[in-house]
């Protein structure tokens, strides 16, 4: 195997490869507010448990929103939500109601919060604690609930078919996930 020749650039670039979610929140007068957030991941907690990590910079409405119910829907968006997604990411709430397209919206399972009926995976959050690194606020959130398509059937947690979900993947620019290459250990030499 080639190994791959690399060279030194500054510390300007970012490649951090994102899932792409759709933040949903309830405004003070209880509409719905969604807003584009790809820095999410997880961390692992006490036994099994596990908390998601969102961060949010600036002044946004969701981030308002956020700290002020500490519940929040992270909606997962696959390639056809894209319109929608840009359509979010290019209007600020509080500039008024995001309400320019057609979009469906439920209530939560587990919380009163807005989720889209589209997304293919929803989380439902509440904020355990947080914490602010310059302008933005990082969020610790215990996982109240997942709805997922109803086509996944998960053997366990690690057999969920990101083929089914379609996930936006994003850096900078918005890619796909193109196939399922394999489970730990298949690559292991026999």
């Amino acid at each position: 195997m080639d190994q791959p020749k690399r060279r030194s650039v500054d510390p300007v670039y970012s490649m951090c490869v994102q899932p792409a979610f759709l933040i949903g929140t309830n405004n003070e007068d209880g509409t719905p507010n969604f807003a584009p957030i790809t820095w999410l991941s997880v961390t692992h907690e006490e036994g099994n448990g596990y908390l998601l990590v969102i961060s949010m910079s600036g002044a946004k409405q969701t981030r308002r929103n956020v700290i002020r119910t500490g519940i929040f829907s992270a909606n997962l968006v696959s390639t056809d939500m894209l319109p929608l997604m840009d359509y979010f990411g290019s209007r600020h709430g509080w500039d008024g109601k995001k309400d320019g397209v057609s979009f469906g919206v439920s209530r939560g399972e587990a919380l009163d919060i807005p989720v889209l009926d589209q997304s293919r995976w929803v989380y439902e959050c509440r904020v355990e604690r947080s914490l602010e690194t310059g302008d933005s606020a990082t969020f610790f959130c215990r996982v109240l609930n997942i709805q997922m398509d109803e086509r996944l059937q998960c053997k366990d947690i690690f057999d969920v078919d990101l083929t089914v979900l379609d996930p936006v993947i994003y850096s900078g620019r918005y890619y796909s996930v193109g196939q399922m290459l394999g489970r730990i250990g298949d690559f292991l030499e026999k």
